[in-house]
């Protein structure tokens, strides 16, 4: 079905029914995504203030079949907040929607709009002494609503579950601009289909997401941050089972780490400070939340008498205050920087059953080679099997003299992570970048599902066209 570019006569249209001040002229920022790959368009920039604002922009684009791209924080990975192709479409930001409307500390839960960062939300439930436990790299500028659309995950996965998990309840806009009122507090509600977890993770395809209602936590009287040396990937896998044996549900991240990101640590951010005089081939990064009673640095030190003694663990590092603990976690949270510095051929957000990532990472190294000299990085959020497998030049050369290669890489890595059962997108979405992905390893079945819904909510295709389903 046409679309309609959001001309001056739309923005005329629009400027007659709300306040000064919620459409401007398009900015660059807006056009832009992280990585440089796609370059954005916008016809007309709209930052409401209030639901009613965005019911107002999306009937009238639902009316003149004009296509609307909602914007969060921008920080998205896969090219789904800009829209290269097609009419300039109308680019909706929820900044101006920052509230944190009510906390409620007894029921463990808080009601933010769309547009608070991850960071502010993080602020006013520790000020309820609460913990909102999504954490990422972005959060200090990535926003709620991004976070939902995208079902954001992070290094607390493990434990507390992806966006999608922290979610009760969600105030939305629909393509038709009807609000949804279902900011439910309620734990159990089984009234008919979910269409809370049908906007989550559709990337603002079916509707914008104004409000949420998130789940909290206590807590955790005290935290503890380790290091430890690994041989193998095998032997990190039986090192969370042991980690669970001593902790329980009280393991709270548990990172793996390869000697190719702490090399490139070493090149590209040398102040950053890290735990052994040599990288090890292998190594994982453990953090236990724990109640009152039990004392981190005993049960590190006594889950690493175990593994030493299981033949799991080689060498360890116990942080024994604040200041160390965030130490240790630098050296994790820089390792994305350092990669941005050196620049990957291709790089991939997967995800494999957790038994089965010691043989994906053997028989990556083999497939990838076979392509030609490359190095790989591959680290991250172990205990839910997501890992960032990053190819990158052979040392001295540079990216782009591999750009022929990007395509043979990408899709030889994404046919091992179908072969093994995986994800081509474990976190970050499908976006627009990987919309040829979802058709050539996507469930037939589960895709004409998907389109019907699409059809069924948004028959005039405005709402983020291009994005996680292909167009035409």
């Amino acid at each position: 079905m046409s679309l309609n570019p959001a001309d001056t006569a739309f923005a005329t249209r629009l400027s007659n029914q709300l306040p000064e001040g919620v459409l401007r002229p398009p900015e660059p920022r807006y056009l832009e995504e992280p990585r440089g790959r796609y370059r954005g368009q916008a016809g007309v920039l709209a930052l409401p203030q209030t639901v009613e604002h965005v019911s107002v922009l999306i009937r009238e684009a639902n009316a003149a079949r004009v296509p609307v791209v909602p914007y969060g924080g921008g920080t998205g990975l896969v090219g789904g907040q800009v829209m290269p192709d097609g009419p300039a479409p109308l680019v909706l930001s929820l900044e101006r929607m920052t509230a944190i409307r009510s906390v409620f500390p007894q029921e463990n839960v808080l009601i933010a709009e769309a547009g608070a960062i991850l960071a502010d939300i993080q602020t006013a439930a520790q000020g309820a002494g609460r913990l909102f436990p999504l954490s990422l790299a972005a959060e200090g500028s990535a926003r709620i609503g991004g976070n939902l659309s995208t079902n954001a995950g992070g290094v607390n996965v493990l434990r507390y579950g992806n966006a999608r998990d922290l979610c009760l309840g969600l105030e939305a806009v629909l393509p038709t601009g009807e609000i949804w009122q279902g900011l439910s507090r309620l734990r159990k509600d089984n009234t008919g289909y979910d269409l809370k977890n049908l906007l989550i993770g559709a990337e603002g395809t079916l509707g914008v997401i104004t409000a949420a209602a998130l789940k909290l936590s206590p807590i955790p009287v005290s935290q503890g941050t380790a290091f430890f040396t690994v041989k193998d990937p095998a032997a990190a896998i039986a090192l969370l089972a042991l980690a669970r044996d001593h902790a329980g549900e009280a393991v709270s991240a548990f990172e793996l780490i390869h000697r190719q990101g702490l090399d490139f640590l070493s090149d590209c951010l040398p102040q950053i400070r890290q735990p052994f005089a040599e990288a090890p081939e292998w190594s994982v990064l453990i953090e236990l939340g724990l109640p009152r009673g039990l004392d981190p640095e005993e049960t590190l030190a006594e889950l690493f008498e175990a593994a030493a003694a299981a033949g799991l663990a080689g060498d360890g590092v116990i942080a024994q205050s604040g200041s160390q603990r965030q130490a240790l976690w630098a050296v994790r949270e820089n390792i994305p920087a350092a990669n941005k510095a050196i620049g990957s051929v291709s790089s991939h957000d997967i995800s494999v059953p957790v038994s089965d990532i010691p043989a994906f990472i053997e028989r990556g190294s083999e497939v990838v080679a076979g392509l030609g000299d490359f190095r790989i990085n591959c680290f991250g959020h172990l205990g839910d099997g997501n890992l960032h497998y990053n190819v990158f030049p052979s040392k001295g050369h540079m990216r782009e003299e591999y750009n022929h290669l990007r395509g043979a890489v990408k899709e030889a890595v994404h046919d091992l992570v179908h072969a093994f059962g995986g994800s081509f997108s474990a976190e970050h979405g499908v976006g627009r970048m990987k919309t040829g992905d979802l058709e050539r390893y996507g469930d037939p079945v589960r895709l004409a599902a998907m389109r019907a819904i699409k059809l069924a909510l948004d028959p005039n295709g405005i709402m983020n066209p291009g994005a996680v389903l292909k167009t035409g």
